[in-house]
């Protein structure tokens, strides 16, 4: 190994694996929604997207079921 490198010199590539590791979707959210994690994203200084996919992923490595129940019609 070289104790220095010349960054200027080297080529660079593109990560082979970086399209395996996020894919680009719309979705669409409600707006309070949205409002919800910009707020969360100014204080923990992380982009909204970013913790939609760690709640996202939270919810997956818990393996948490959705349960959902609609208000009966009167």
């Amino acid at each position: 190994m070289k104790e220095e490198y010349d960054l200027e010199r080297m080529q660079s590539r593109k990560n082979p694996y970086a399209k395996k590791l996020k894919k680009q979707v719309t979705i669409r959210l409600r707006t309070d929604v949205i409002s919800y994690f910009k707020t969360m994203a100014e204080k923990s200084g992380v982009s909204y997207q970013s913790l939609i996919n760690l709640y996202l992923q939270d919810c997956m490595a818990s393996n948490r079921e959705v349960s959902i129940s609609w208000p009966e019609a009167s």
